[in-house]
């Protein structure tokens, strides 16, 4: 975690950068300036949780229908949202078709075409995940990943929340990226201009997503694919796509 720093280092450097005297515990201060910073950067890191999905707060969500008695399964506490496209059926090796609308999930709940397709589809409802066929195959292996909203880890146990409770909690962002986002949020607070601090921000952010968890290369040929899946290179001569 050393690349992480922790909330009051946050305070304190933009205190710092706007002229406010720095204190050795601000976010246990009862002071209004650090009572303010305090709330500031738990709104900030809780904006930052929907602007983009940092490669840091990526979990993956397993479930098993074990003896298929139940086709709706809790989300985790800590689920914000879905990635998309990273649903799978482990077992069947096929992914996962959904989110559906509910127009669609009307459609398959009121029809016997679910139940005669190797697919399995799902939607996110009422803070469940919802799978058809209903009732599931017995044990089938479902699994996706999300983005966590935890995006604050306490320093002595390294359990993760959403708000800062302590001045030693490390912030889960990068550095540079908080502390401008930090900066404007308090400007704006105090009606102060913040058109310059907004700049830095959005150049640093633009640039920071890009570059959070890489990028592949481009190609304008056409000939776009995983590279695992190659007729001449890796794929077997027989039992191709077998279970």
């Amino acid at each position: 975690m050393a690349r992480y720093i922790t909330a009051n280092e946050i305070i304190n450097q933009v205190c710092t950068e706007v002229g406010l005297v720095t204190n050795t515990d601000p976010v246990g201060s009862t002071e209004d300036t650090y009572i303010q910073m305090t709330g500031l950067l738990t709104a900030a890191g809780q904006e930052f949780v929907e602007m983009n999905p940092w490669q840091i707060l990526r979990s993956v969500y397993s479930i098993n229908t074990g003896d298929g008695s139940t086709a709706e399964y809790d989300l985790p506490d800590d689920f914000a949202y879905m990635i998309d496209q990273t649903g799978w059926n482990r077992t069947s090796q096929w992914p996962m078709v959904g989110p559906m609308s509910a127009q669609q999930w009307a459609y398959l709940e009121n029809t016997d075409l679910v139940n005669n397709t190797i697919w399995a589809s799902f939607r996110v409802f009422d803070n469940t995940m919802n799978l058809l066929p209903d009732p599931p195959p017995v044990n089938t292996d479902i699994q996706f990943e999300y983005i966590n909203r935890n995006w604050v880890q306490e320093a002595n146990d390294g359990a993760r929340r959403d708000t800062i409770g302590a001045g030693t909690d490390i912030v889960l962002y990068e550095n540079i990226l908080i502390k401008k986002f930090l900066k404007v949020k308090w400007l704006d607070a105090k009606g102060f201009d913040s058109t310059a601090a907004r700049m830095d921000f959005d150049n640093i952010y633009s640039g920071r997503i890009g570059r959070d968890k890489g990028a592949p290369v481009l190609s304008t040929s056409g000939g776009q694919g995983y590279p695992y899946l190659t007729m001449w290179g890796n794929a077997p001569w027989t039992g191709y796509g077998s279970p």
